[in-house]
């Protein structure tokens, strides 16, 4: 009797363990979906709920056979967001696979293939809210 109330103590005890884990997971994917959503539907909001706003954003393009570099500011970020679809031409199917690679109480590591190529992320949980703090891409 003893055994099967430890047991049923070590069932309960993961259950809860794993619905916090998939609450968890489930706002570090909102957090990156509000990144790529800012882009794709010009959407400033949606960096203010998920980028802290000391974000540090380097990124590599490829142009006439050579990789460029480019560094973005949270502010930057905001204005961009707000303007790239309007230049860009955006399939109704365009790509949002999300990948979490860890997280833990306090920081996650992710990554996202878009429309315009693949970013990997650093987050924080801030205040109970994960935010991005450090985005490092390719296209």
């Amino acid at each position: 009797m003893k055994s099967l109330l430890v047991f049923i103590g070590i069932w309960i005890f993961s259950f809860g363990v794993q619905a916090q884990n998939l609450s968890e997971e489930k706002a570090v994917r909102q957090a990156i979906r509000n990144y790529v959503d800012s882009f794709y539907n010009a959407d400033t909001a949606k960096v203010y709920a998920s980028v802290h706003p000391e974000l540090a954003k380097r990124g590599y393009y490829k142009r006439e056979g050579q990789y460029q570099e480019t560094k973005m500011t949270f502010r930057q970020m905001v204005k961009l967001s707000a303007r790239w679809n309007k230049t860009v031409k955006l399939a109704p199917d365009a790509p949002q696979e999300i990948t979490i690679f860890e997280i833990k109480d306090k920081i996650a590591v992710a990554k996202v293939k878009a429309h315009w190529g693949t970013d990997y992320f650093h987050l924080a949980k801030d205040n109970g809210t994960w935010k991005i703090y450090n985005v490092i891409w390719q296209d």
